[in-house]
């Protein structure tokens, strides 16, 4: 576990760490405990397989690939995935994390034929469990990438080709297989390529039932394995190439719903994604935890402005904290944490900027894990919230909260009691509190 980033031990925790002590976590102690629970349980962080190593610096039109790694020469051979795997547990473990999240691409290279495929992948979960086995970490999600090979460049679960949706089921099978045989703690369906480019070309109801179909499949043979995941879908916001049919939390849960579904599944939320989007970051986690479907979190950051890029190492101690509040009143996350989906700059070429921007994200949300924990410990938040729906708590309001109300009772209330006063919402002034707690007091 020293080959491929030499001269870098452990990560460890130093709180008296200087400035230009950036290998060490300042804020992120695992065995600290917050909120009666330490900090690696109520974080749970994964490093994201996909942007850590299979991020070469490229920028689509803008760039070729600028990173080069003595254990990477950019092939789809096997011997090029056995040594960046090799090369991903040295990272995993010097980073002290207890997870990684990865897809069955991201693993194995696509062979000649179906066989082939799923030859290259039994060979490298074999690897993995080796692997997994010296360094006791896992997956905490497995994915099938239902997107990256031109067979799905019309979607996967919402295709109008059959026989494609035939293959991705089958994929999708022996992921399912490959999840349960490496531990991973749940199974992420993200399905970018799933849209419509144009109203004349799809029905829409018969996609999305399509879709559901997938996913009752999946937990259909989920039972039938015995494989203990939690099910996941990660909603993908709308881009002017395609439009989404799972643009955000409340369009995935509406479909799960209507199709009976949102028992076997939950969600796994981009933040960043909200805020391409136009809504605020901690949009779409909120939305998911009041329906009692937020599943898992992507700790990555955004910056629209800049390509609409949204997997940019998370730095935003007030985004995390607004996250951090709702995971907590939720008491966590269960079987689902952190990934750390965001990935070095392209100038970025060094194998220790690969450590620089993992531990700038965990240190973030560990900052944020204590700045959400003093807010709900001190109670104003949830006391201000008791107060400004005071209202349903007697009368006209208790009946509206039980469902009683009528109309007539409504307009009897009106014409005895008269126009409702104005009511100020403090905005300000809860946006003041916000700030005492992510940028307290010096003592």
């Amino acid at each position: 576990m020293n080959k491929y980033f030499p001269g870098i031990g452990r990560v460890e925790y130093r709180p008296d760490a200087g400035p230009e002590d950036t290998l060490v976590f300042r804020h992120y102690n695992a065995g600290e405990t917050v909120h009666g629970r330490s900090m690696e349980e109520w974080l749970r962080f994964s490093v994201c397989y996909f942007n850590t190593f299979r991020y070469f610096g490229s920028e689509g039109h803008y760039g070729e690939r600028a990173h080069q790694h003595q254990w990477e020469d950019g092939s789809r051979s096997l011997d090029n995935y056995k040594r960046r795997m090799t090369a991903a547990f040295e990272f995993f473990h010097k980073l002290n994390v207890k997870f990684y999240s990865v897809s069955d691409r991201d693993m194995a290279p696509e062979g000649d034929s179906f066989e082939e495929t799923n030859s290259y992948l039994e060979e490298m979960v074999t690897q993995a469990c080796d692997l997994q086995r010296q360094t006791g970490i896992k997956p905490l999600y497995y994915s099938a990438d239902l997107f990256t090979h031109p067979r799905y460049m019309n979607g996967a679960g919402a295709n109008p080709d059959a026989h494609v949706f035939a293959y991705a089921c089958a994929q999708v099978k022996r992921s399912l297989e490959a999840a349960k045989r490496l531990g991973a703690e749940n199974f992420v369906f993200f399905n970018p390529r799933d849209g419509y480019q144009s109203v004349l070309q799809r029905q829409f109801f018969r996609d999305m039932s399509h879709m559901a179909q997938l996913y009752r499949m999946a937990a259909q043979y989920k039972d039938k394995i015995g494989y203990k995941g939690q099910l996941l879908i990660q909603p993908k916001p709308s881009d002017p190439r395609r439009h989404q049919y799972e643009a955000d939390a409340m369009a995935t849960m509406h479909m799960l719903r209507h199709f009976g579904l949102e028992k076997q599944y939950k969600l796994y939320i981009k933040p960043a994604f909200s805020r391409l989007m136009g809504r605020p970051y901690e949009h779409d986690v909120y939305i998911a935890a009041a329906y009692n479907m937020l599943g898992s979190v992507d700790a990555s950051d955004s910056f629209p402005e800049v390509n609409g890029t949204s997997d940019i190492c998370a730095r935003n101690i007030r985004d995390a904290t607004y996250v951090m509040k709702c995971v907590l009143e939720q008491s966590g996350l269960q079987q689902g944490g952190f990934t750390l989906g965001g990935r070095v700059r392209r100038e970025s070429v060094e194998p220790r900027d690969l450590f620089h921007g993992h531990i700038l994200a965990m240190d973030t949300f560990a900052r944020a894990l204590k700045n959400a924990a003093r807010m709900i410990s001190d109670g104003c938040f949830a006391r201000s919230i008791q107060q400004r729906y005071a209202s349903f708590k007697s009368g006209i309001g208790e009946r509206i909260e039980k469902g009683a109300a009528t109309f007539e009772e409504c307009e009897d209330y009106i014409r005895k009691c008269g126009e409702p006063q104005q009511q100020s919402s403090r905005y300000e002034h809860y946006e003041n509190v916000f700030n005492y707690y992510v940028y307290p007091p010096r003592q």
